[in-house]
Parts: C-alpha cells; sequence; structure tokens
C-alpha cells in the first residue's frame, strides 16, 4: 500500500528513469500490476531466476504482464496480454533452496511492440503508453463519483483499511487515483486487466465508476443478508432463553408434568426433522392445535399420530444413487439367467439416467408370465443402484383409499399404502414395486387404477396429495415399477404411463441352466443337504420340466425340487447315508406319477387335422384343430370353449374356403349336404383370439380335398375374408411351443419375419420357417397333394 512519501518517491524515479525500449518479459498468473503497486514476486524458475539476475545487474526494471490463462505453465508471446506495466526492482532476498523472493514497484503502463525473444525467457520491445487527460468538468465529475464510492466501499467492507481514504485525497493526478482505487476493488481480473489498458483517464473513471456501483450494490446487499441472519438468530435465541425459562418455572411450581415434556419433545423433533417448508409449517400449526388440548380429548390421540406420521416421512432423505453400469450388470447376471434383451433394455434405461442425472422420467412395466422374475429383477435394480426397495401387491385392491390413504375425519384413518411404503423404505427415493397392476379392481369404494394415473405421472406426482397427510409429498424422485401377466386388464391411460419391458418365457435349455445354478443350490440350502450328497442329471432335469411341471417361468421347476430335497432329506435323517442322483428314469419315484402328457406332433398326417400355435397364461402351447364332416344342411359346429374373437376367425375361414376352392373341389355340393364340426381338444381351456385362422381354413379345406395334412409343420396367423394373412403376436413362445412339440417347420405370417431375432439361436438352427402373406400359400404348402 503506497503512502505520502513514497508517492513522492516514485514521482522522481518515474521523472528520473528511463524505461527500455527492450524489457524482459514476466508472466503473472494471479494479477494485474497497476502502476504505484507494491508487487512481491516469489521465483523458482530456473529461467524466470536467469531473468531477474540479467534485470536486477543493469537497470533493474521488467515488464509484468498478466497472463490470459493462469493454468498456463508456460506461457509464450499468444498467452499474456498486451499491456502491462514497468516495474522496478528495489529489494532482492534469495533462499537456501534456490527461492527468489522480489519486492518490486509498478512505474506506468506499457505495451508490447514486438516479441524479440521467446526463450529461456519472453523479451519484448515495449513503448510507455502515457495518459490522455483533458480538464474537463465531466472528468472532475466522475473522479468525485469514483472517489466517494470509495469511500463507502472501504466503510462497508473490512478488509480494506481507512488509511486508503487519506492517500486517495493526496493524489493529485486523476490518472494516477484511477490506478490506486483500481488495484484495491476486489474485482475479477478481466475487468482490472480493461482498466489497465484503458490510456484515456475519462474513458477509464467511467469504467471504473460502473465497478464501483457494482461492488457497492454487492457489498450492500450482503451487509443486508448479514444483518437478516442475525435478526433471525437473534429471534430464535430469545424463544430458546424464554422457553428454557418457563420450563424452570414450571419445574419450581411443580407443573413440569409428562404432557408439557411431551409437548417439547415433539417441538424439538419438528426442528431437527428434516421436514419441507410446508410440512414444517402444517407441524408448527398442529403442534399449537395440539398444546391447547386436554390430553383426555378423543381429538389428541388423531392429533399426536398426525405429527408422528409427518415427522417420520423421509421429506428431504434420499439415498445416493450408484449409477455404475458394470455394476449393475454383474448384479442381474449373478440374479438371473438368460433374458439377454431384458437386461440390456434395463441397462439401457440406467444409462439414460444416469446422462439426465436424476430418475424422474418414465415408469418400467414388466410383463411376462408367472414365474419368469419380475419381482426379483426389481429387487436386483434396486441393490445395483443402491436404493431401498419397497414391495405393493396391488391384486385384488378395489378401495381408492388403499392408495390415497382416509381422511383425518374418519376413525383409525391412515396414510395410503404408497405414503406408507416410503415411510417404511427411510428415503423419498426408493425403488417402488407396484406388483400386479393387472390385477386392480374397483366397486363402489373408487377405481385404484385412476388414483395410480397420478402416482405414476412425472408431470403430476412430484405434488402428490395423500388424503390423510393433505400436504404435498415429492414423489419424482422414487423409481416405480410395475409388474403384470398380461396388459389386457390394464386401463390405456394407466398404460400409456408406463415403459412396457416384456419378460418371454423360459425354454427348456435355460430353465435347466437356471435349476443348476439357483434353484437346486437355494432349495438343498433350505433344507440341510450337504452339497455332494444330491446331483440332478440333464435328463432328470427335462423330465422335471416337461413332465411335472407346464409353464413359461420356473416357480413350479423349484417347488418339484423342493419336493425332492425333502424326501432325500428324509432319507439321511433316516441313517441312509448314500449319495441321490436323480435321472429321467428315477425321477417318478421322488415325485410321483407324470402330471402331464408331452406335447408332441402328430405321428402321421391325418385329413382334417392342422396344428396351430397359441400363446397362453404359462408361455406357448401348440394346438390340434380338428374337423369332421357330416352328412347335414352345410351347419358348422364349434367346440373346445372358444371365445368370441375365435368363433369368428373360423367363421371368415370357412367363408374363405368356400369362396376360392369349392369350384375345385371333388365335390361341388359339399357344403350342401355335409355339416362340418370344428373342435379344439382340451375342452376344458379357454381359448380365444384369431391367430387360429390360418390353421382353421387349412383344416377345412383338407376336409374338403379329402386330403391330409403335413403332421411336422405348424402354423400360424390371422386370415381375412380375402385370403389375406396378418401379424400376431407371442411368436416367441409359440415357436418355443413348437421346438419343444417335434415341429420341423413353422408358417408364420410375412409381416413376421422381423420377430425371429428374438428366438434363440439354438432353436432357430432346429426349425424350418416359411413366411406367408396369403392363406392359399399355407393350404398349397401343408396339405400333401399326391
Amino acid at each position: 500500500m503506497p503512502t505520502k512519501s513514497s508517492v513522492d518517491f516514485e514521482e522522481q524515479i518515474v521523472r528520473l528513469s528511463q524505461v527500455p525500449k527492450e524489457l524482459a518479459i514476466l508472466p503473472i498468473n494471479d494479477a494485474v500490476v497497476f502502476p504505484l503497486n507494491l508487487v512481491p514476486l516469489l521465483i523458482n524458475d530456473p529461467d524466470l531466476l536467469k531473468l531477474a539476475d540479467g534485470a536486477l545487474a543493469s537497470h533493474k526494471i521488467i515488464g509484468a504482464f498478466t497472463q490470459k490463462n493462469s493454468s498456463t505453465e508456460r506461457p509464450g508471446p499468444e498467452d499474456v496480454f498486451k499491456v502491462g506495466t514497468a516495474v522496478l526492482l528495489q529489494k532482492m532476498i534469495r533462499f537456501p533452496n534456490g527461492e527468489m523472493r522480489l519486492m518490486g514497484r509498478g512505474l506506468t503502463r506499457i505495451k508490447v511492440v514486438d516479441f524479440t525473444q521467446i526463450e529461456p525467457f519472453l523479451v519484448a520491445k515495449v513503448e510507455v503508453m502515457d495518459d490522455v487527460v483533458e480538464k474537463s468538468d465531466l472528468v472532475k465529475a466522475y473522479l468525485k463519483t469514483v472517489v466517494n464510492s470509495f469511500s463507502k466501499i472501504i466503510d462497508e467492507s473490512e478488509n480494506l483499511p481507512d488509511e486508503l481514504k487519506i492517500i486517495v485525497e493526496n493524489l493529485k493526478e486523476e490518472g494516477r487515483i484511477a490506478d490506486v482505487i483500481a488495484s484495491n476493488l476486489n474485482i475479477d481480473m478481466g475487468k482490472k486487466q480493461s482498466l489497465l489498458e484503458e490510456g484515456n483517464v475519462l474513458a477509464r473513471l467511467k469504467l471504473l465508476s460502473k465497478y464501483l456501483m457494482d461492488e457497492l450494490d454487492v457489498l450492500q446487499l450482503g451487509k443486508k443478508l448479514q444483518s437478516d441472519v442475525k435478526k433471525e438468530m437473534d429471534r430464535e435465541q430469545r424463544e430458546y432463553y424464554l422457553r428454557q425459562q418457563l420450563k424452570a418455572i414450571r419445574r419450581e411450581l411443580g407443573e413440569d408434568d409428562d404432557r408439557t415434556l411431551e409437548i417439547e419433545e415433539i417441538r424439538e423433533a419438528i426442528i431437527k426433522a428434516k421436514l419441507s417448508p410446508k410440512a414444517r409449517e402444517v407441524a408448527e400449526r398442529e403442534l399449537d392445535r395440539l398444546q391447547k388440548m386436554s390430553p383426555g380429548a378423543a381429538e389428541y390421540t388423531v392429533s399426536k399420530t398426525y405429527l408422528d406420521w409427518i415427522m417420520e416421512l423421509p421429506w428431504e432423505t434420499s439415498t445416493e444413487d450408484n449409477l455404475d453400469i458394470q455394476l449393475a450388470q454383474r448384479v442381474l447376471d449373478e440374479d438371473h439367467y438368460g433374458l439377454e434383451s431384458v437386461k440390456e433394455r434395463i441397462l439401457e434405461f440406467l444409462s439414460v439416467k444416469k446422462l439426465r442425472e436424476s430418475m424422474k422420467g418414465s415408469i418400467i412395466c414388466f410383463v411376462g408370465p408367472p414365474g419368469v422374475g419380475k419381482t426379483s429383477l426389481g429387487q436386483s435394480i434396486a441393490r445395483a443402484i443402491g436404493r431401498k426397495f419397497v414391495r405393493m401387491s396391488l391384486g385384488g385392491m378395489k378401495d381408492e383409499a388403499e392408495i390415497r390413504g382416509h381422511r383425518r375425519t374418519y376413525i383409525g384413518a391412515l396414510p395410503g399404502r404408497i405414503i406408507q411404503g416410503v415411510r417404511n423404505a427411510g428415503s423419498n427415493n426408493p425403488v417402488f414395486m407396484l406388483d400386479e397392476i393387472d390385477k386392480l379392481g374397483s366397486d363402489f369404494r373408487g377405481d385404484p387404477a385412476s388414483a395410480l394415473l397420478e402416482v405414476l405421472d412425472p408431470a403430476q406426482n412430484h405434488s402428490f396429495e395423500d388424503h390423510y397427510l393433505n400436504i404435498p409429498f415429492d414423489l419424482s424422485k422414487v423409481f416405480f415399477i410395475t409388474t403384470a401377466n398380461w396388459l389386457d386388464p390394464v386401463p390405456r391411460p394407466l398404460l400409456d404411463r408406463m415403459e412396457v419391458i416384456e419378460l418371454p418365457g423360459y425354454i427348456t435349455l435355460e430353465k435347466i441352466e437356471i435349476a443348476k445354478r439357483y434353484l437346486l443350490p437355494r432349495q438343498m440350502e433350505e433344507n440341510g443337504i450337504p452339497k455332494d450328497m444330491l446331483k440332478v442329471a440333464d435328463g432328470g432335469y427335462w423330465s422335471i420340466i416337461q413332465i411335472y411341471t407346464r409353464e413359461a417361468g420356473v416357480r413350479n421347476l423349484e417347488r418339484k425340487l423342493a419336493t425332492i430335497c425333502r424326501k432325500v432329506a428324509k432319507r439321511l435323517v433316516s441313517g441312509n447315508r448314500r449319495k441321490v442322483t436323480i435321472t429321467e428314469r428315477n425321477v417318478g419315484a421322488y415325485l410321483g406319477p407324470k402330471q402331464f402328457a408331452s406335447e408332441i406332433a402328430l405321428k402321421k398326417p391325418m385329413v382334417g387335422v392342422a396344428t396351430g400355435l397359441a400363446k397362453t397364461f404359462a408361455g406357448g402351447e401348440i394346438l390340434f384343430i380338428e374337423a369332421l364332416k357330416m352328412k347335414g344342411s352345410g351347419r358348422m359346429q364349434l367346440t373346445g370353449q372358444l371365445g368370441g374373437v375365435m368363433k369368428e376367425s373360423a367363421e371368415a375361414a370357412l367363408s374363405f374356403v368356400k369362396a376360392h376352392y369349392l369350384q375345385d373341389a371333388p365335390d361341388p355340393r359339399f357344403f350342401e349336404v355335409n355339416d362340418i364340426h370344428v373342435h379344439v381338444p382340451a375342452g376344458a381351456v379357454p381359448k380365444d383370439g384369431p391367430s387360429a385362422g390360418v390353421a382353421i381354413a387349412t383344416t377345412i379345406a383338407s376336409l374338403l380335398f379329402g386330403k391330409p395334412i403335413r403332421h411336422d409343420y405348424a402354423m400360424t396367423g390371422e386370415i381375412t375374408l380375402t385370403g389375406k394373412v396378418l401379424p400376431i403376436g407371442g411368436l416367441k413362445d409359440k415357436v418355443i411351443a413348437a421346438h419343444r412339440a417335434g415341429i420341423k417347420t413353422v408358417l408364420i405370417p410375412a409381416d413376421n419375419k422381423g420377430d425371429l431375432e428374438e428366438i434363440p439361436a439354438v432353436i432357430q438352427k432346429d426349425l424350418k420357417f416359411f413366411f406367408v402373406s396369403r392363406a392359399e400359400q399355407a393350404i398349397e404348402k401343408t396339405i400333401i397333394w399326391k
């Protein structure tokens, strides 16, 4: 900080010393040096030490230029500003480690004309920039404004000494005053550099006036905020002091009862709880009501329970997400075998969430048959990203209050199960699984599916209001996952809010691998069987899967393995320590008679019998479409517990065959003198859907011409009256069923060709596929005409 005597001294230096035309350039990376500035320098770079030694040995003047980027380690000519300050080196201290500490003082502005040396340090030709001064009232006015503003900043700031006012008042030249103020002003280096580069004193004063006003506004605002904080702290301290005195007075009077202690405990709990502003306001208001009530009043318990719920909810408590995709992949592979497309989709979903740095957005819906791992997938996701897991079953739910809660006017009212689940999780961002969303019901008590619309809508659930709490709670951080076996019962508006991921059934090879890796080891551990006492051969697994279970998942398979483990445990307890191996031959001794006849294709071609494919609740199955003719008047009878859509499909198939094949039939009066009976076996099982249209048409055509249908062919596809074959759904499950039954060739709609990518390569290798766009193609291909 310059003093009056030092100012006079430097003015003499400027008059007596001539700044050389060529100077060594010292880059400054964290400051802007102004004329009259005291400049402390610490140098440890070998090249810059040479620079300092050379200057000290001659004229003791160097050029101090600010770097454009402070992180540049070896700045070149393009890395420093073109305007800097000539600095006179006055003091030097050299340390034993080689470092040098210098003290210099800024002399005058200089500008680089041309760089004459780059290595080992910068040297440049420079010219002195004299201040452009004009004597006018405008300059005086700006000077007065600048000095007054700087005085106010000194008064407001704790970092600037009052002596600066005296120094500024003693300076005569306007440019010098501006430089001293600029060097002591707390502004960024870019603004200081712009002040240094401005040679016109009036323009410099204008620019400095603007920066001073901005800085003064910031200081005054900070002081106001500090004052407000102090007032708030004083108020809280005063309240705390008064409450402590009140407690002491009550204690002296013997009035310090349990109720008072309870109220104070609740008050302290509200202060410590991480509540939202609205929740805190409601809690404090409810506490005031509670304080005025008698403990014997019926409303007292209701009010206290309400406060307990508010304080126990995790309004601002979250768990930290771990969106490590490699970890998620490892967790999914550990917990689930196969389902590669599903795992890939989940990892894509998590990747998007990681890039967006938020879990807000789409709601995942897992759709698939029972036992394929929908619920466990949700648990794996929660484990992979480090969140709490909450499961809520929606099966059979018919009361809207289960979702939204009951209003407090009802006796025994509680929040809905959504809020209860979040409280149990202890964080406001758990993985929340809504299980069996396709089994929601509705009655006179409301429609839970409609209540879920708000819960599962990212645009609304940030302010979900439970009827019991009546306070907005942010559900947007919750990662909702729903599960369903079928999408048909799910209301369209609700389905529109979810991103559907289908989990297909497992093929036999996948089930065997799952049983080996997960199911059998788990059951052996649960039943206390040593690892080396039980082994199941591949043939044993195959028999259990094909003969004793009929499912797309593995739930019944695990039950059968549990049965085997219990029988082995009984043998061990009875003293029989011989190792047990389950094979295709002895599996019946443990599981009893066969429960399902194997799905196998026909052994030979037959007239009026075609093999169709269907997707059921438990995966895919083959269907035999049978047709008989009998004397009659042309009626068609349909049996096998067929649904309305399947009956209409049969009518369309009959009309198509009549229109396109009757003229070529051996008996043109076939449909006039015969009745047709179409039957689909397994009459106890309901069947519906249009995908059997092609198979029914083929069956009727076979009956019309008396020609057999290939027994190793299976077909699927919807038929129109014109004979066009339309695409169908569930192709993977249907093809898996065909492969399981020993079918060799499958006819599918041409529009389903792209769906073959979902079918495992091991199955595609064993099957031939024919793509048909017209029913005539299927009839010509499958009927043996010769």
